[in-house]
């Protein structure tokens, strides 16, 4: 019954410890729509298990390891890690520890994300609308997050969709 009690209490001051929802939380800022165009193509088909499976064969060859996948959500997420250093920060951060007798830091690894989503198109019940987005995390030498960022090249999303239109042609011909 004190349990009970206690909890009843607690709750009010557990959500009111929470800061809410900033408002412009969900908010479309003015470059949405042309990133969501840079990392959405339709392909030609209503198959979207067989989207799905071209689209973790290609993530796995250009090295990505798969972390989640639901096809029943149309969800793969996956990473990879690879090095950070760049010789020139290091030289410069070497240098600036040594004029200004600061800590000597440096970019030292990333993990690369990718996520893909696919949904039957709205528009068109013939094709599947396929999403991916790029993420990396940088740490330091001293293991501290440095940057979290989206990563918007399009080069890198335009050589994607065409691996991938290439993935799904093998993929629907049993290849």
């Amino acid at each position: 019954m004190h349990k009970l009690i206690l909890v009843i209490l607690g709750l009010p001051l557990y959500f009111c410890g929470c800061g809410g929802i900033p408002k412009d939380a969900l908010s479309m800022n003015p470059t949405t729509l042309k990133d969501r165009q840079l990392q959405t193509r339709l392909y030609d088909t209503k198959d979207e298990k067989m989207v799905l499976s071209a689209c973790a064969a290609l993530l796995q060859d250009i090295g990505f390891n798969l972390d989640e996948s639901e096809t029943e959500l149309g969800l793969i997420v996956s990473s990879k890690d690879r090095g950070a250093v760049d010789a020139g920060q290091v030289t410069a951060a070497i240098m600036a520890s040594a004029i200004l007798g600061t800590p000597c830091t440096y970019d030292k690894k990333q993990k690369i994300r990718a996520s893909v989503v696919t949904t039957p198109s709205l528009s068109n019940e013939n094709k599947i609308s396929v999403r991916v987005t790029f993420q990396r995390v940088v740490w330091n030498n001293y293991g501290e997050v440095v940057k979290l960022e989206r990563l918007n090249d399009p080069v890198m999303y335009e050589g994607f969709f065409e691996k991938l239109s290439k993935a799904i042609f093998l993929e629907a011909q049993g290849l």
